[in-house]
């Protein structure tokens, strides 16, 4: 069994720290790196890429609307023409700082609102596809586990992979709690591993109102700015670990593009 373990870094702003990043390189198999739409600067987004090339961490850019104020967790209704411009501009940047750190782009995972919106918008989701197709089509697409965003992507002839979030609740369907309602962010980081064993041993998860939900998933994500996220992040791997499961990216930080 092999489960790759990402978190959302390169997300301080100047002044604004976000996470430990130094603390989730050295636990997590891929990292998606902040693209400057949502959060991170520059300078921050290339020590983390540098600081993940020495780790041998699997880089993503995780690409995001034009939503600093917001976070990128604000829903956007953006034109095809501006949505794709914004996507390749970001994958871009992140690649040539990538390139500075020693590192490279491996794969692509969107951000918040963007991620939630694709999952089922076919409309935005063919736009982000068709960026990424433009840009480099061996890109790998990360994306909500059970969601039609992943056939659309390989009908497009992406390679994709599902992906299952550690620190978020399940609706019975399969999507995530809203971050507006009680309960959609868990804390236990005992519980979360547990949680993240299951899935990855049986691939199943606990929904919010009990019942069981089937994904099937490739990646499991610990957000990078939740509290306790490092030690969270910790006790999955380690568990996994303990488990049988192997702990790796689903794309080799070696592998040619």
């Amino acid at each position: 069994m092999k489960m790759d373990l990402n978190s959302d870094l390169g997300e301080s702003l100047g002044a604004w720290r976000m996470g430990d990043d130094d603390a989730m390189l050295g636990i997590v198999s891929s990292a998606n790196v902040a693209c400057g739409f949502h959060a991170g600067d520059a300078a921050g987004i290339l020590q983390t890429l540098r600081r993940a090339a020495e780790r041998g961490v699997t880089v993503g850019a995780h690409v995001a609307y034009p939503d600093l104020a917001g976070f990128g967790r604000r829903a956007m209704d953006v034109a095809s023409a501006d949505l794709q411009a914004d996507v390749i501009y970001q994958i871009g940047a992140l690649q040539g700082l990538a390139a500075v750190a020693g590192s490279a782009v491996r794969y692509v995972k969107p951000h918040g609102a963007l991620y939630n919106t694709i999952a089922h918008d076919e409309r935005q989701a063919r736009d982000v596809i068709a960026a990424i197709r433009a840009i480099d089509p061996s890109l790998v697409l990360v994306g909500l586990a059970g969601s039609p965003l992943l056939g659309w992507a390989q009908a497009s002839g992406l390679r994709t992979v599902a992906e299952a979030f550690a620190d978020r609740a399940y609706m019975p369907d399969g999507s995530l709690v809203s971050r507006r309602e009680k309960g959609a962010v868990l804390h236990d980081a005992h519980a979360v591993a547990e949680r993240m064993l299951r899935l990855a041993t049986e691939g199943v998860v606990t929904a919010i109102d009990g019942s069981t939900v089937r994904l099937q998933a490739e990646s499991v994500c610990v957000h990078g700015d939740s509290p306790g996220a490092v030690e969270m992040a910790r006790q999955v791997r380690a568990l996994l670990e303990r488990s049988g499961v192997t702990v790796a990216p689903f794309v080799d930080e070696g592998a040619a593009t």
